[in-house]
């Protein structure tokens, strides 16, 4: 075989590469139209979990013809790592070719991971939050917490979040960054809850727990809101969960092997998928009232669709180091 040589991209090199929150956006509601579609393949993702407790490293394969995007991305998520100085989640993607399928580029995927989920996040608030919602309320400061900042803000005229973080220094940079990076009022705070009433929108991103904590009680979350649970159900009582009008998630099948390893029990039925949302297979929001929610897991497909925008920039802009394979 001749040479053939792969496109190597740090962390450094893929957030320079400079794509915009807004391309994201649209690479990956593209993908969930093709998933809603039936025009995509992404097997449950497996995983193994070493030292036990909530530690894992998950493979996770999918193939978008849309995008002619293909790959699989090895990600770690270690929720003890701060005491180490080391980030939550790691990993690397690979993105073959779709006519030969040949590994074409090796690219961190930390960068990828946090921009994605914001986006899903907000691909998923366009259809269930109501259109003129300005008050977030984000539990969890890490780098999710800016993730879905910029992602929300992007879809909807946000002018208000209220930050809650365990680590109150951390919500405190948080505030100071993302009022100066998005140009919005916000405001720490101090308890859970204040973080939840009196928000159209809730993030809740803190880390994924098979037993969680249920800190968010029934009442809290106003009438006509909406909550996109990020760390799965870690944060929500099952009461609290209960009085969704409408529960939905990204992947039916991800969450129903997620039930069987034992996390999300007791969840209110599923109403719909995230693809079948974007195609409108199945309604959203139907009146300002309904408290709506929604459990996305993190699919393959968020990443296929964002490797290949990432991977045709690089070129383009000379970013990267060529490997031999």
């Amino acid at each position: 075989m001749a040479e053939h040589k792969i496109l190597y991209l740090s962390q450094a090199d893929v957030v320079a590469v400079g794509l915009s929150m807004a391309e994201i956006i649209d690479a990956v509601e593209t993908a969930f139209r093709a998933k809603g579609e039936g025009r995509t393949e992404m097997p449950p993702k497996p995983g193994v979990h070493p030292g036990g407790g909530n530690n894992f490293i998950h493979a996770m394969p999918a193939y978008i013809p849309d995008l002619q995007s293909a790959g699989v991305k090895w990600v770690s998520g270690f929720p003890e790592n701060y005491k180490r100085g080391l980030p939550y989640i790691t990993g690397l993607l690979i993105l073959n070719d779709t006519a030969t399928g040949l590994p074409v580029a090796v690219m961190d995927c930390v960068w990828i991971t946090a921009k994605r989920t914001g986006a899903a996040s907000a691909i998923a608030g366009r259809r269930l939050a109501r259109p003129e919602s300005s008050v977030m309320g984000m539990l969890g400061c890490g780098v999710q917490g800016v993730s879905h900042a910029e992602a929300f803000k992007t879809l909807f005229p946000i002018r208000t979040i209220k930050a809650y973080d365990a680590n109150t220094a951390m919500a405190e940079r948080y505030a100071a960054d993302i009022s100066a990076r998005l140009g919005v009022e916000v405001l720490p705070v101090k308890t859970p809850r204040e973080a939840v009433s009196g928000c159209d929108i809730v993030v809740t991103a803190g880390p994924i727990l098979k037993l969680p904590h249920a800190t968010i009680q029934p009442g809290w979350l106003d009438e006509g809101a909406f909550a996109s649970l990020v760390d799965y159900d870690s944060y929500w009582s099952r009461e609290a969960l209960a009085e969704a009008a409408k529960f939905c998630t990204d992947d039916v099948p991800q969450l129903r092997l997620y039930q069987s390893m034992g996390y999300f029990q007791n969840i209110p039925p599923i109403h719909a998928d995230l693809g079948e949302l974007v195609v409108g297979k199945k309604k959203g929001r139907e009146n300002a009232r309904e408290r709506l929610m929604t459990a996305n897991l993190g699919l393959a497909i968020d990443d296929m669709a964002v490797a290949p925008l990432l991977y045709r920039r690089a070129q383009e802009k000379g970013i990267g180091a060529w490997l031999p394979l």
